[in-house]
């Protein structure tokens, strides 16, 4: 299966280093795409534990601590890196 890959907020320069789909087996899950995505990054680089993660438009928690969702080909999962200011 195939999902979109969508990257924002804070430190949106890693949104360069990630891919825009992934291909997935098709009984993967939100946590095996987290994991192929780490993958991809620089070993010095991480993803933020306080990036928000929805999966075609459902909030499921953050890096750090999420609800589990098998993915369907086509899903858009989304990592909201969080801001500051005001």
């Amino acid at each position: 299966m195939k999902i979109q890959v969508i990257y924002t907020g804070r430190g949106y320069q890693l949104a360069e280093l990630l891919p825009d789909e992934l291909e997935l087996d098709d009984a993967a899950g939100v946590g095996d795409a987290l994991r192929l995505l780490a993958k991809r990054l620089p070993a010095d680089v991480r993803l933020p534990d306080t990036c928000l993660i929805s999966v075609s438009g459902q909030h499921l928690g953050t890096l750090a601590q999420h609800n589990s969702v098998r993915l369907r080909d086509g899903d858009e999962l989304t990592l909201i890196a969080p801001v500051a200011g005001g």
